[in-house]
Parts: C-alpha cells; sequence; structure tokens
C-alpha cells in the first residue's frame, strides 16, 4: 500500500507509545494501511481482511482516536506543506456557481404565497355565553 518512502513521512508524525502504561500500540502501519484500504475500497469496516490488517475494530478505534487527537490534522498539514514547498500543488480552483444550489428551505425569506398582513383564523373555541 505504502511505499517506503511514503511511510518515512508519515511515520513520525502518528503517536508513540513512550511513556505510556496503557496496552501499547500494534504496528502502525499495518493499521494505517487498513485505514487506507477502507476508504479506497468504500467496505464497511467490519468488512476489512483480517489476515492483512488485523481485527477492524483495532484500525477503527485507532482511527477514530487519530481524527478527534488532531493527529489527521497534523499529517494533513505536514504532507501539504512539504508538497508545497517542492512546488507539487497548484492552488487555482474553479467554481461553477451555475451547480451550486441552495435548497429552497435555505434563506430567511418569505414566499410571495406567505402574505402575513391577512386575517388569522383562530382554531380555539369561543367562550361560551351565559
Amino acid at each position: 500500500m505504502f511505499t517506503d518512502e511514503q511511510w518515512a513521512r508519515i511515520e513520525p508524525l502518528l503517536p508513540s507509545n513512550t511513556g505510556k502504561r496503557a496496552h501499547p500500540f500494534g504496528e502502525h502501519r499495518r493499521v494505517v494501511e487498513g485505514m487506507a484500504y477502507r476508504y479506497r475500497t468504500g467496505i464497511p469496516w467490519r468488512d476489512l481482511p483480517r489476515e492483512q490488517f488485523g481485527p477492524w475494530q483495532t484500525v477503527w478505534k485507532r482511527h477514530r482516536r487519530y481524527a478527534e487527537d488532531g493527529t489527521w490534522d497534523r499529517v494533513l498539514a505536514h504532507v501539504l506543506a512539504e508538497a508545497d514547498a517542492a512546488g507539487r500543488i497548484d492552488w487555482n480552483i474553479s467554481v461553477d456557481a451555475t451547480i451550486a444550489r441552495a435548497h429552497q428551505h435555505a434563506t430567511n425569506t418569505t414566499r410571495p404565497d406567505q402574505d402575513t398582513g391577512g386575517i388569522v383564523e383562530s382554531q380555539e373555541s369561543r367562550p361560551r355565553r351565559r
């Protein structure tokens, strides 16, 4: 999955076991490759090949932990900074506004048929006359 060069860029950015008393992390590369495989193929977590990536629960938990603690944000920022410094990113984008539609309820305005100046019909019963 990852080349040795790609892994060398990512590995130092991942959390380490040093100084932790809890159950130590298993092999980072195997688990991270399981995450990449899952996203590349679009399969459910439970369908990850166990022989190749280990228990799906381990891969899922590590992915969730890294997402919550900002590990993936740091990895992305680092990889983007390296690619930008090497001139491998084209930051020019184009947005075609003809396909950027808003849902009809996305505005604060009222519809033309909702005239608020009319008579309000009450659904409550009138008090009885005695």
